[in-house]
């Protein structure tokens, strides 16, 4: 009798510790990477400075200014890659996202960018022959990163998956891979890397890639979108974010503030409409 009281003791103690422990299906992570436009050089205006805490931001760098340390969720206040960061995609992606989803889901956003990187830097069997190369202002963002962007980003994604279930990633990068007709399968790779590390489902977890600065804005790497538009030849759970309309910076390079919330939130628009039980995107106050 008390073998059996006892065994019974230790199923409802291993119960309660696993649903306890158990990550919530109701926060939805997104993994966010790329090159500076992801990282965020949009200046962070007074309207940005405030969010709604079902947006949260798992630190993927030590930012010391923001009082964040790596590993930690707080709320997805600009900047979200690093400290020295501004304003991204991911802002108003994220704002979007939540106001279109049920009260009861949170979304949490990990952003690991590098300026001015080639996809190269993200792949995981064959970066470091790229980061031999690298420049040495390059070698500081990505030595934040412990020297290995896509495994720390991976790392990262694995200890959110503990809180909650990742559900699609954000990429912004090709300035730096100019008429690589390359790109798309590189992409894909380190796509396919991703669902493998973190034991993702394919089917399940799209991967949202956004245009440079289009040619409507004069944008200087207009013509790698033509490539990017290949994308879901290649991989077919991809979709490309237009980037027309989105104002830009001086340089033709970098969006501005502006720029960079109206991208956001057309990432999130497509994204919502991917997600079962989300509503029609809702304008961001």
């Amino acid at each position: 009798m008390k073998i059996r009281t006892g065994l019974f003791l230790l199923a409802a103690f291993l119960s309660f510790t696993t649903k306890a422990f158990a990550a919530d299906p109701n926060f939805y992570i997104f993994l966010c990477f790329g090159q500076s436009n992801m990282d965020g050089a949009g200046k962070i205006e007074e309207q940005d400075k405030t969010v709604d805490e079902r947006f949260q931001v798992l630190a993927a760098i030590d930012a010391p200014k923001q009082d964040r340390k790596r590993g930690t969720w707080y709320p997805a206040v600009p900047p979200l890659c690093r400290g020295t960061g501004g304003l991204s995609p991911a802002d108003y992606f994220g704002r979007t996202m939540i106001a279109n989803l049920p009260k009861n889901v949170r979304v949490g956003v990990i952003n690991v960018a590098v300026p001015g990187c080639k996809i190269e830097l993200f792949e995981k069997d064959t970066f470091k022959e790229y980061v031999k190369a690298a420049p040495p202002w390059m070698n500081g963002f990505i030595k934040g990163y412990d020297g290995d962007p896509y495994q720390h980003l991976v790392s990262m994604a694995k200890l959110a998956q503990k809180d909650g279930v990742i559900k699609g990633i954000l990429l912004h990068q090709g300035e730096s891979n100019p008429n690589d007709h390359e790109w798309t399968m590189k992409v894909k790779g380190i796509y396919d890397n991703l669902i493998k590390d973190l034991d993702l489902k394919a089917d399940q977890v799209p991967l949202l890639a956004g245009e440079t600065v289009n040619a409507d804005q004069k944008g200087v790497c207009a013509g790698m979108n033509k490539i990017i538009a290949e994308l879901p030849k290649a991989l077919p759970n991809s979709y490309v974010i237009s980037s027309a309309g989105c104002t830009c910076k001086p340089d033709h390079l970098h969006f501005d503030s502006a720029g960079y919330r109206e991208f956001g939130k057309r990432y999130a628009e497509k994204m919502l409409t991917l997600l079962p039980g989300a509503q029609p995107a809702a304008p961001v106050k």
